[in-house]
């Protein structure tokens, strides 16, 4: 599977259609994400590449959010990327703005957890430890249930990417959160030089 450009260009490309730190957040979020999860289940040979699709995964939401998923192949072609990259990205929109079907191992991990995420950062920052270090599957489930809390993230796509998987909810909750935690560092370290202008 090939990305076409470097992890460098991924960056610039993303900061090209992205300034919001929130968005920024969650893009380094879930490329932590995806290289855990790639290591995690014997991928770890493509742990860059799928970094670089979940960075990406995004890239068109900020200024397009109404063609979301749509306008990214043109943004992504246009900065390099290559067809296996796009596809990836576009494959989280699935049945939601594109028909483009989650098929790789990765695709499906990409679409189960990118909008568990957000609920489990959500869950995170209300504790007093503000981090997902000492976060646990009760919890999160907790919150999950709570159709107020996180509304945005949306529990439908959650439990169809589960499904995709094969794997209990459970067991996607517990997977992202380790995912979360060996990254978490990395991006509060970064928005701390965000917000001082490093």
């Amino acid at each position: 599977m090939g990305a076409g450009i470097t992890r460098t260009q991924a960056w610039e490309l993303l900061r090209q259609y992205n300034q919001d730190p929130f968005h920024l957040q969650h893009a380094l979020t879930v490329e932590g994400i995806m290289k855990w999860y790639a290591r995690d289940l014997g991928f770890g040979a493509e742990e860059e590449f799928w970094g670089m699709v979940g960075l990406l995964h995004d890239v068109d939401f900020e200024q397009y959010p109404a063609e979301h998923c749509i306008k990214a192949p043109e943004l992504l072609r246009k900065g390099g990327a290559g067809e296996d990259l796009i596809h990836g990205v576009c494959s989280h929109g699935y049945e939601l703005t594109v028909d483009v079907k989650p098929e790789h191992q990765m695709e499906k991990v990409l679409y189960a957890a990118d909008e568990l995420t957000g609920l489990i950062w959500a869950a995170a920052i209300i504790r007093p430890s503000k981090s997902v270090q000492d976060m646990e599957v009760k919890s999160v489930k907790k919150k999950y249930k709570s159709a107020n809390f996180a509304a945005g993230c949306s529990r439908e796509v959650i439990e169809r990417g589960a499904a995709m998987l094969g794997w209990e909810l459970d067991l996607l909750i517990e997977k992202t959160i380790l995912a979360m935690r060996s990254c978490e560092e990395e991006i509060c370290a970064f928005l701390a030089g965000l917000e001082t202008g490093g």
